[in-house]
Formats: structure tokens, sequence, C-alpha cells
């Protein structure tokens, strides 16, 4: 997959009985499928957990989302690996009886 370091949102969000996903374009004019683990604000700004929809990976994708409420919400790159660990580490309190997080 592209270096994602800023992607924009197409809105076409979709909810159906199996969840929610997303397609967001790379830097490279690529579309990359989604689908949504986690939305939550986290020390002033607001965060989303994805898991590529077309891979067959463990990792998921987290991402700053500036304007979330907004049809041009974007999605960064969380370059601070500080932070990413403290995101990644609510989200796994967050989901402690949804998920089971291998140490």
């Amino acid at each position: 997959m592209s270096n994602i370091n800023e992607m924009e949102f197409e809105n076409n969000e979709e909810l159906d009985d199996e969840g929610a996903f997303i397609t967001l374009t790379d830097d490279d004019g690529n579309d990359v499928h989604f689908e949504i683990i986690d939305l939550f604000p986290y020390k002033d700004s607001n965060y989303i957990v994805l898991i590529p929809f077309e891979e067959l990976d463990d990792e998921v994708v987290i991402l700053e989302v500036i304007n979330p409420d907004s049809d041009d919400a974007e999605y960064l790159s969380i370059e601070n690996e500080a932070l990413l660990n403290d995101i990644f580490e609510e989200f796994k309190r967050r989901n402690a009886d949804n998920f089971d997080f291998a140490d």
C-alpha cells in the first residue's frame, strides 16, 4: 500500500449489518477501502481506527480526523510514535470486550 500521509475522504461511508466502510484516496491517487473499527476523541483531537478491507493483516491504521462531522473531513497520519502508542492503548481500553489483543 502507498504511504498514507494525508488521505481525502470520499463521502461514501456505508453502514450495513456488517459494519461501516469508507474509501480513502492516498497521496498517489489510489483508492484504499477500510472497515471502520472505532472513532473517538482523545486529547482534544479525533482519531479513527481502520482495518484495510482488502488485506488479511491484523494491523490497524490509526489516523487523526480533521473536521469529522463534515463532508470535508481529512485523515492524517500520526507522525509522533509516542502519541500513536497512546492512542492505540486508548483504543485497546475502549474495545477490550470486543477484541482479543495480543501483547
